[in-house]
């Protein structure tokens, strides 16, 4: 059975609705998992925008959320999820606004990809002190099993 991430919110390609954005009240959106393989340790979670800040001529990656070490038996992420509310053991890494958890899509101009990855490790991560994702790439080098993606559109009105 292969590593899937859904969100009941948007389909895979589809909008994220603005409610997740900086338009709205720029919460987290539910996310959910199966098929997490045996012989997983932790599991990581990177959301960005590789179309920043111009889709037609991206510049960069902007990254909108990372955490790590979220429990191999957990099956997803409510709605708005806050710091207390992650599963024991969470860890948070710096998006680029320099700040922990998630900041929804905000795009400049035209119609951005926001990319929602999910890596199954063979690993228990240490604490990194809130890591840059390139950060926790290098740490997770060596130790993804698989890992999946689930990709949203969004362009402000």
């Amino acid at each position: 059975m292969p590593l899937i991430i859904m969100s009941t919110s948007f389909t895979r390609d589809g909008e994220i609705p603005a409610r997740y954005t900086c338009d709205s009240v720029n919460i987290s959106p539910p996310l959910t998992w199966t098929g997490v393989p045996a012989g997983t340790k932790s599991l990581a979670l990177i959301v960005d925008d590789p179309d920043a800040p111009d889709p037609e001529a991206p510049k960069m990656t902007w990254v909108h959320w990372v955490l790590y070490n979220i429990p191999p038996d957990a099956s997803g992420l409510p709605e708005s999820i806050a710091v207390e509310g992650l599963p024991r053991g969470v860890l948070q890494g710096l998006n680029d606004w320099q700040s922990t958890g998630y900041k929804g899509p905000c795009p400049p101009i035209g119609k951005h990809r926001y990319f929602f990855k999910l890596y199954a490790l063979d690993t228990l991560l240490p604490d990194l002190k809130h890591p840059a994702k390139a950060a926790l790439e290098k740490a997770m080098q060596g130790h993804i099993l698989v890992q999946s993606e689930l990709i949203g559109l969004y362009q402000r009105q």
